[in-house]
């Protein structure tokens, strides 16, 4: 599934966080959003989600505008679609059932009952792609823990694993690496990694540089009310086009 955003304008009480935003990802590829905090990263990600309709511009899926579909067509897009944010929200249960509460919220009413059936025909050993979510982020051996009882880097892991287990065409990552250890980093990235693997295209906002140039193949910089440039991350690291993307990414302070 190919997301675009196309010329996207969007506000709050009059105040514009951008205007004129294009972005896209494509299957099995992985676009970083770099730029500073409070810059809209998270407001784009939240309209790719279809959480939000932008005040102007146009979101495709596969060339087919969102909202100007009819709002089952919406839903249908927006199950394709999941979303990990900033910290995990878990429930007070195991961590099995965190990540099947996101496999059946996404599924329509006839695929819940196919997925009871098939599990029933497994006798209790568990829906595969929770058990694969579960390897994936290295929580397999905690499954039946609390998930309360985890440290915030573990429950992130459980988070990403709740969003990849009902396979998503588009994973949306909302700084997903923010405050946690290397360890539980280095988790989450080779987990991204493994969804592109799956040709799952991947939107990865996030403040760390060095973690941009090592997952994204391509990179969107949002500085101001706009994207600057967008294309492989290499050389925008390397030789910028646009002398601002050179002195964010060299740290200088720009509004």
């Amino acid at each position: 599934m190919t997301l675009s955003a196309t010329e996207l304008c969007h506000g709050y009480d009059g105040d514009p966080v951008f205007d004129g935003v294009s972005l896209s990802v494509t299957p099995g590829e992985v676009v970083t959003i770099i730029g500073p905090s409070g810059v809209g990263k998270s407001t784009l990600l939240r309209l790719l989600a279809l959480f939000d309709a932008p005040d102007d511009g146009t979101i495709t899926v596969d060339g087919v505008d969102v909202w100007a579909a009819s709002d089952q067509r919406r839903l249908e897009y927006r199950r394709r679609i999941g979303m990990v944010f900033q910290e995990a929200s878990l429930f007070d249960a195991s961590v099995r059932r965190n990540v099947e509460y996101g496999v059946r919220v996404r599924q329509s009413w006839a695929d819940r009952l196919r997925t009871a059936l098939s599990s029933l025909s497994r006798r209790g050993n568990g829906d595969s792609n929770v058990v694969e979510a579960l390897e994936t982020v290295g929580l397999h051996e905690r499954a039946d823990r609390d998930a309360t009882s985890l440290s915030g880097g573990q429950a992130q892991r459980v988070a990403f694993a709740r969003a990849l287990a009902y396979e998503p065409d588009v994973l949306l990552l909302d700084e997903p690496t923010s405050d946690l250890d290397p360890r539980n980093t280095a988790v989450i990235e080779d987990a991204v990694l493994a969804a592109t693997e799956r040709d799952i295209g991947v939107v990865v906002a996030t403040h760390d540089m060095h973690q941009a140039e090592r997952i994204g193949d391509r990179v969107a910089v949002l500085l101001g009310n706009e994207i600057i440039e967008v294309g492989p991350t290499e050389p925008i690291f390397e030789s910028p086009s646009d002398d601002r993307t050179r002195k964010f990414i060299d740290g200088e302070l720009i509004y």
